[in-house]
């Protein structure tokens, strides 16, 4: 018979052999299931940078997860677990900090899909989001660029964007935007700072997201000399702009629009209050468009005569605001016109290109002469023949009217 304390003796020592073991067990299908899941990482890793396997929009069962400018892993987590993709939010987040992944998120849509595990899940979120790459030409306009967006696949709402293109207190950390001069007449109050270039944008980007990443180029390409040589002119920075707006719609090409800019400062500079009045036509199709017609040419008298704070035949000086979104060598042109130019009209020839002239009677010649291949133009454009430059319909706008 053993004694009493030789079976509590041999009861401890079996209870300790089943932990070691317990534990070798443990360690041993722990281990395993870490190796497991390093490996299954590495094959996905390995997937991805071949190209072999890439979850997107189209993929199977894809669910998209919007990461945006600030989440914490928390918020993250709670994202994956609303979404189904995940059913602890407090292992997630001790896994990615135990794994190295906090702060290294980047913001913007991943695509996930179900059956994912926690390692593999943090390292998509760690990929470059889904985006689209978008280009802007040259003298686009405001409502242009909204359907360009939407046509690339963004999501955001117009009425969202339009109310953001409307708040300039959200961006006051730019000067160009701290400046501007703010009218009633405007037609959207940033319009003209949505510089034309090429940009990356996550297709989920907020109205704000988008606008932010336009103004933080335009101010790139704003250097203080344009300020010096504005005040110069005795102008401000906002209407070199909508002057290079004018000049950018006008013309396509980088010498005429050196012309296109004195005439207009000619005008502007006059002693003769009568020639105060732009008369440009690129104001008039301006307004054409925002009522939904085309731009045309040959404009009519009623054209010249619709009731705008937009129409420079009825309006002294510049529109209220930019019509389109101008590039370096508009905005330049504005600033730095063809010295000792003697030119106050201007129309478009009928290839394209611009005639000048000093006279009214020179001007009026000049529209003779081309009256026929504008009319013909408009025709073309009218009917959705496109067979034709661009630049001969869109980017030549003329000045028929007298002043």
């Amino acid at each position: 018979m053993f004694s009493k304390k030789l079976k509590v003796a041999i009861r401890i020592l079996l209870v300790l052999v089943l932990l070691i073991a317990f534990g070798i067990i443990g360690v041993y299908f722990g281990y395993n299931y870490v190796l497991s899941q390093e490996l299954r990482l590495d094959a996905l890793k390995a997937d991805i940078a071949s190209g072999d396997f890439n979850i997107t929009e189209d993929t199977e069962g894809a669910v998209p997860l919007v990461i945006e400018t600030g989440d914490m892993t928390s918020d993250i987590a709670d994202k994956l677990y609303e979404e189904g993709l995940i059913d602890n939010t407090l292992v997630f987040s001790l896994m990615s900090k135990i794994n190295g992944f906090d702060g290294t998120y980047l913001a913007g849509t991943h695509y996930l899909t179900p059956g994912l595990n926690y390692d593999e899940i943090m390292y998509v979120l760690t990929l470059q989001p889904e985006s689209v790459i978008v280009t802007f030409p040259e003298g686009i306009t405001y409502e242009e660029i909204k359907a360009r967006l939407h046509e690339a696949g963004l999501t955001f709402s117009d009425e969202e964007f339009d109310n953001c293109m409307d708040s300039p207190n959200l961006f006051t950390d730019y000067d160009f935007v701290a400046q501007l001069e703010l009218s009633d007449d405007r037609d959207h109050v940033l319009s003209g700072y949505l510089f034309p270039d090429t940009y990356e944008f996550d297709i989920n980007a907020s109205p704000y997201s988008i606008i932010s990443t336009f103004l933080a180029n335009t101010n790139s390409k704003l250097y203080d000399e344009y300020y010096s040589r504005a005040e110069a002119l005795g102008m401000s920075l906002d209407e070199v702009i909508t002057l290079a707006s004018v000049i950018q719609t006008e013309t396509g090409n980088a010498l005429d629009m050196m012309y296109v800019s004195a005439v207009f400062h000619n005008r502007m500079n006059s002693e003769d209050e009568g020639m105060h009045y732009l008369a440009s036509d690129a104001t008039i199709n301006f307004i054409r468009q925002l009522n939904g017609l085309k731009p045309h040419l040959a404009l009519s008298a009623y054209d010249l005569e619709v009731d705008s704070p937009y129409n420079t035949y009825t309006h002294p000086g510049l529109p209220p605001g930019p019509i389109c979104m101008p590039g370096l060598d508009a905005i330049q042109a504005a600033l730095y016109p063809e010295p000792n130019c003697n030119y106050y009209y201007f129309c478009a020839s009928a290839d394209g290109g611009t005639a000048f002239a000093v006279t009214l009677e020179e001007h009026e010649a000049n529209v003779a002469q081309y009256i026929a291949a504008w009319e013909e133009a408009d025709r073309r454009t009218d009917e959705g023949i496109t067979d034709q430059p661009v630049e001969s319909i869109e980017t030549s706008e003329t000045t028929e009217g007298e002043n």
